[in-house]
């Protein structure tokens, strides 16, 4: 196949998942701009905790993403009649994972006032940080269910479920961050109630489509003769836990970064979390082109065509390219206003308009890595990710974040300067690995 038969086939399956993720980061953008509107230290309280939170979310999200080319593998080899199976372990396997997670989080809020955190803000923090550690479950279980779909190649039930549920979550901030509707106003708790509403709106939905619908109707009865068995949960462990350790690294680059702005005040929390909610839309539009490619690659790979997996995750990578390209350009240009979009404070904006050009930057390494980490995990080369991440993002990102912002004086732009440093040389590791997996094969 030539290049131009793989860029309208990730197309087809990429701009289903790269809305739905899309629709994702507008929520998480909705609550940032809603939430800097009713309060400065509300603002800064949700930059620590939805740091952390989204730490926890992206290596649930990992551990998910174990089930993709499983599922795509088996598709690629006409045995359609396993993938319900595989699903109804995959919940199993999410489900205890979240309740691992929770039982962390939780431990966190008792710790709060032991991090070196703002005084003032740890109220604010505490009930917010319970409340999406509630809504980890149903999102992870959400993620069960989206990941089959992935798998089968129906990306676009997801998308509409995203969809729906972000809506509602936007409505509920509004009634409940402000008090309309005849509700309370709760200011940072009225969002924190309204994510967990949404997240449960998005498990139940799939639940319903899945067992109660005729559209899945042909895996529904080999779902309910499957049985819970440990084969299946040492599979997508071993698939998922590597995927898991590898974003949560990538996250813990950006998250853990939160702890070096806490140390320098309110403002710089305030503007790193703007900005941290405008990176993140490029990295799930980026995510979304990936998604597609690790299931092209899984199906290949299933058929034994190997050499079209180089060229799918080839077609992938020019695709990422023009969508980094897109996205870049307009951020740049309205820099200066970005920061007003979201606070109400000329600190903040000046502050997040001085983090623009680095967030520019790395777009190139964010794309590649992006693209080749989930080539590999289309190839169910997972293990060597784990060692990749490590070295990228912790001995590489953290360490010059440290650097760049006291020793050399650049404060949150220093933090900021170590992520491309991270991202490009995770990016060129991961390219480095799908050759060598793909020459082997």
């Amino acid at each position: 196949m030539k290049y131009s038969a793989h860029y309208p086939a990730l197309l087809r399956l990429g701009v289903p998942i790269m809305t739905g993720q899309l629709a994702v980061i507008l929520m998480n953008i909705a609550d940032t701009v809603m939430i800097g509107r009713h309060s400065a230290d509300e603002l800064a309280a949700s930059a620590f905790v939805n740091g952390i939170i989204g730490l926890a979310l992206v290596a649930g999200m990992g551990f998910s993403y174990g089930l993709t080319p499983v599922v795509g593998a088996l598709m690629g080899k006409g045995e359609t009649s396993q993938v319900a199976e595989k699903l109804k372990n995959g919940l199993a396997a999410n489900c205890l994972l979240s309740i691992m997670l929770m039982f962390l989080l939780g431990l966190l809020a008792i710790l709060l006032p032991h991090l070196g955190l703002p005084p003032h803000l740890i109220p604010l923090m505490r009930p917010y940080l319970l409340l999406l550690t509630l809504s980890i479950l149903p999102q992870m279980e959400f993620n069960g269910y989206k990941q089959f779909s992935d798998g089968i190649q129906d990306t676009r039930t997801p998308m509409w479920i995203m969809l729906a549920a972000n809506v509602a979550n936007v409505a509920g901030n509004w009634m409940l961050i402000y008090g309309h509707g005849g509700l309370p106003e709760l200011g940072l708790v009225g969002a924190g109630i309204a994510t967990l509403f949404s997240r449960l709106m998005a498990w139940g939905l799939c639940f319903y489509i899945f067992h109660f619908t005729d559209h899945y109707a042909p895996h529904r009865y080999n779902f309910r003769q499957s049985c819970i068995n440990r084969s299946d949960l040492r599979l997508l462990s071993r698939m998922g836990l590597p995927v898991m350790l590898q974003m949560g690294m990538e996250g813990a680059s950006f998250s853990l970064s939160a702890f070096y702005v806490g140390w320098l005040g309110a403002t710089d929390m305030a503007a790193h979390q703007t900005m941290l909610a405008v990176s993140q839309l490029c990295f799930m539009l980026y995510y979304g082109m990936a998604a597609a490619v690790a299931v092209r690659v899984s199906y290949f790979r299933g058929a034994g065509q190997v050499a079209e997996t180089r060229r799918t995750a080839m077609a992938g990578l020019h695709l990422t390219w023009i969508l980094g390209l897109m996205t870049a350009i307009p951020i740049f240009l309205l820099r200066q206003r970005i920061g007003n979009w979201f606070a109400n404070d000329t600190q903040v904006a000046a502050l997040a308009a001085a983090l623009v050009p680095v967030l520019c930057l790395y777009q190139f390494g964010d794309a590649m890595q992006c693209i080749y980490a989930n080539a590999l995990r289309g190839m169910a080369v997972v293990r060597p990710m784990i060692g990749i991440a490590f070295v990228a993002y912790f001995l590489i990102s953290l360490p010059l974040g440290y650097l760049f912002a006291f020793p050399l004086g650049l404060r949150l732009v220093g933090v900021w300067l170590a992520f491309p440093f991270g991202l490009t040389s995770a990016g060129i590791m991961y390219f480095y690995w799908f050759m060598k997996s793909t020459a082997k094969t």
